[in-house]
């Protein structure tokens, strides 16, 4: 599988398109689909996919298998999109969680 194919694969699974994902990671909107076209990305825009998809440049790029893509990362990180089911948490179910977390706390 090429990086723009496992690009495309977390994308969908994100629930995003690869324009939204570019845009989200500060690149123009066509940017992506340059890589199905041979150009090759550089490091720090497959570093940036990678944190707006929340999986490693090592499995963007094809180093670790599917079990090794995912990344910790925290609920108090706001840049981080968090999904369930390919689909975005909203930010009130998000505080609902981090609230649950807190053993029903409603600290900030």
């Amino acid at each position: 599988m090429t990086t723009f194919e496992r690009i495309k694969k977390v994308s969908k699974e994100r629930g995003l398109t690869l324009k939204q994902v570019a845009e989200k990671s500060g690149m123009s909107t066509n940017a992506i689909y340059r890589y199905n076209q041979g150009v090759n990305p550089k490091y720090d825009s497959l570093r940036a996919i990678a944190n707006t998809l929340g999986v490693t440049v090592e499995y963007l790029t094809g180093e670790t298998s599917d079990t090794d893509k995912k990344k910790q990362v925290d609920l108090a990180d706001n840049d981080v999109i968090m999904t369930f089911e390919g689909r975005p948490i909203p930010p009130e179910d998000i505080e609902l969680m981090k609230r649950l977390l807190r053993g029903g706390r409603n600290d900030k």
